[in-house]
């Protein structure tokens, strides 16, 4: 059993698999699932370990992340997918779509890097420091992420906020930064392409955490990729501009078989 909660909407005959970002939830994709249901398809969103309503349970490291989102999708038989990502849902989703090639039929990346030369933004080498990380988690509050992420609704800061209540959360949080060592992600360069699915590409143009060009480097190595960058969004684009992300993902849907 993957222990994970979860969100589940529609009941076609096509799944869509969605993976949050940090510090998210399965709340973040409240807007699209319906949107989803109403194409058709079954929309399935976990709470990955320690965010949302799911527990911690075992190492928060990112390889444990995907075994968990292996064993979700084998739980659920879910079968072939289409994979929506988000940040670290881009991290934990794509390492599992590139092994499990067979369960894909396409992909939706967002605000997330998935390459071995990407270096890490200023706050997440806080916590990948010794030390450094566990003053950072201790004296966060929700206010701290309300000012940092100040297009999220007050909804949306008490459903995430569920990610920080207590010591072992925070401690599962350094232990996924501290485990997202780039490098790994050598033995996957080309194997994206490879999966050979359509893909659609949907970054905040004002994202501050994963830059824009990396949406272009998506849409420059995936032959079969659409390419949606949202003016006016950063790096919460689907809190932010769920009425433009939500007509990229309609469009998008009619090319997935």
């Amino acid at each position: 059993m993957s222990g994970l909660a979860y969100r589940e909407e529609g009941g076609g005959d096509r799944v869509a698999l969605l993976v949050h970002g940090y510090p998210e939830s399965s709340y973040m994709w409240r807007h699209l699932m319906p949107l989803l249901a109403g194409a058709g398809w079954r929309a399935v969103a976990p709470d990955l370990a320690g965010f949302g309503d799911s527990p911690v349970d075992g190492p928060g490291t990112w390889e444990a992340h995907v075994e968990r989102l292996a064993g979700f999708h084998a739980e659920h038989d879910l079968g072939r997918v289409l994979l929506v990502t988000h940040d670290w849902g881009v991290l934990i989703g794509l390492r599992w779509a590139c092994d499990n090639a067979e369960s894909v039929r396409g992909l939706v990346i967002s605000d997330g890097g998935f390459f071995a030369d990407r270096r890490w933004h200023n706050l997440a080498n806080v916590m990948r420091t010794p030390d450094a990380g566990e003053q950072l988690m201790k004296g966060l509050t929700r206010g701290t992420i309300a000012a940092a992420a100040p297009a999220l609704s007050d909804d949306a800061i008490d459903e995430y906020w569920k990610a920080f209540d207590g010591d072992d959360r925070r401690r599962a949080h350094l232990e996924l930064y501290r485990s997202g060592d780039f490098e790994k992600l050598e033995p996957y360069e080309g194997r994206l392409a490879e999966l050979g699915v359509p893909a659609l590409i949907v970054w905040g143009a004002d994202d501050a955490f994963a830059s824009p060009s990396m949406a272009q480097r998506f849409h420059d190595e995936l032959p079969d990729s659409d390419l949606e960058v949202i003016e006016g969004a950063g790096h919460f684009v689907w809190e932010e501009a769920p009425e433009r992300t939500g007509r990229a993902v309609a469009a998008f849907l009619s090319r997935v078989p």
